[in-house]
């Protein structure tokens, strides 16, 4: 009799505890979470470089021209300019950047080159920025010279 009990106990228990066990074969999310994974656009990182011209121990308004990857002639550098159409002076790159800062770029490094036939010091200042179209690069920038790049040929 013992023995018939123990059993039965045994059994019930093992069944029990295998009923308790669900197995998950799919999650859903809410539904805001999954209408915002949904709707999220691919990002790209993109890069751009201040380029700083001027003797900055006496002079304190720096000649900065910018590159952001497109065409560029080479006696024409690109500049920043003002709402005005009149190329930005800056203090120095720093401010520079600063404003480069307000538009959603962010620093990388920076980098001097001496330039002996000038005299001079050049700083280049390399940023990034991520965006979700290729016309965000120009997003709160007006550039100049860039209406006069080629046409590419789209493949």
């Amino acid at each position: 009799m013992n023995r018939l009990l123990i059993i039965i106990s045994i059994f019930l228990t093992v069944s029990c505890v295998l009923n308790a066990q669900e197995i998950v074969t799919q999650i859903t999310l809410p539904e805001e979470a999954s209408m915002e994974t949904a709707e999220k656009p691919k990002t790209n990182r993109v890069y751009a470089e201040l380029i700083g011209t001027g003797t900055i121990g006496f002079n304190k308004n720096v000649v900065v021209s910018i590159d952001l990857g497109q065409y560029q002639s080479s006696f024409k550098p690109y500049r920043l300019l003002d709402e005005k159409g009149k190329p930005i002076k800056f203090n120095s790159m720093v401010a520079a950047m600063n404003y480069m800062g307000e538009r959603g770029w962010k620093f990388i490094q920076v980098y001097i080159v001496k330039d002996t036939s000038e005299n001079q010091d050049v700083y280049h200042w390399l940023m990034y920025k991520d965006i979700t179209a290729p016309d965000q690069i120009y997003d709160g920038l007006r550039v100049s010279n860039t209406e006069s790049a080629p046409s590419k040929s789209k493949k």
